[in-house]
């Protein structure tokens, strides 16, 4: 379960508002990069010894030959991470990444796909609406800036294929663009699909506006995890790996992923808080207590998360 590392070069970066880069990344020798889905991120890793996660802003396009867009804001409490790629990354520089992953993904069987943005949180839905107009989807995307200033990639918002599904309101008491959450939310219709990729307080409006919408047609990818940290604390308890047929130990203050990593099991993880999807694994039953924000509901009952997830009880079946 090694994960794959790919090497890019930073092609572009490009100032899209005050506070957010652009970054384009390539092969260094021209060739192709792995190609993704909508909604897919990549860990970047940067200078400082630091690793994020970033979404890929841009749908695979046979044109631009597989390369990578990804859109990072400087955060004023930053621990590092987005620092480091405003400013010590420059054009030319060679960063290593992981393979993309996708744990939120467009659901292809949707009839309606209902696409709402805060800041860059636009950066996977802006790849998932690009990729949907060119399909001739039913879908919209809705964009909530402070201000035109802080509007993002707002040229791909305005490409030809794209803007007639695009809606955007500006904070900004200056701005006339306004959307009601509760309004447009007021209503599901069977096939309709809601995804959501913002801050925190963005992410806490939409989903009381949509709290009567079916869990499996709300779909979120969060920044940070919402509210007090999983800190993967709890009662002990048992992992049986049903393909290695023995169980490992997990201590009451240990994670599943450190349990597994102490018996010398690699299990790739990211985030460290159920936000990726990296450490993610088939699971048997509903034994875990899923801590994560990453799963559906629907996916919760034969998959868990074991960077931050427990045991219901005594014992969590995982295949593995």
């Amino acid at each position: 379960m090694v994960e794959r590392t790919l090497t890019v070069r930073v092609e572009r970066i490009r100032r899209e508002t005050p506070e957010i880069l652009s970054f384009e990344l390539a092969h260094p020798w021209g060739r192709e990069l792995p190609g993704f889905e909508p909604g897919a991120h990549i860990d970047v890793r940067m200078p400082g010894g630091f690793s994020r996660q970033y979404s890929l802003a841009r749908a695979p396009d046979a044109q631009d030959r597989g390369r990578y867009l990804i859109g990072v804001k400087r955060e004023a409490a930053s621990r590092g991470g987005s620092a480091s790629m405003h400013e010590r990354v420059r054009e030319g520089d060679l960063l290593p990444i992981s393979a993309p992953r996708n744990t939120f993904p467009v659901h292809a069987d949707g009839r309606r796909h209902l696409l709402l943005a805060g800041g860059i949180g636009m950066t996977p839905l802006l790849a998932m609406a690009q990729a949907l107009a060119r399909r001739g989807a039913d879908f919209e995307l809705c964009v909530f800036a402070r201000s035109r200033e802080h509007l993002a990639f707002a040229d791909a918002l305005a490409a030809p294929d794209l803007a007639p599904q695009v809606r955007v309101h500006f904070d900004d008491s200056a701005a006339p663009e306004k959307i009601d959450l509760a309004a447009m939310l007021q209503t599901h219709e069977a096939g309709m699909h809601l995804y959501m990729c913002g801050p925190a307080g963005f992410m806490s409006a939409v989903r009381k506006a949509a709290a009567h919408w079916p869990e499996d047609a709300v779909h979120a990818e969060y920044f940070a995890a919402p509210g007090e940290s999983s800190v993967p604390a709890g009662r002990a308890f048992s992992l049986r790996l049903t393909q290695r047929g023995f169980t490992v130990p997990v201590a009451a203050d240990q994670s599943a992923v450190d349990a597994l990593h102490d018996f010398g099991i690699d299990v790739p993880v990211s985030c460290e808080q159920g936000l990726c999807g990296t450490c993610v694994v088939p699971a048997q039953g509903e034994g875990a207590e899923h801590r994560d924000f990453c799963l559906t509901g629907a996916e919760r009952r034969h998959k868990v998360a074991l960077c931050c997830s427990r045991a219901r009880e005594r014992e969590l079946v995982i295949h593995l």
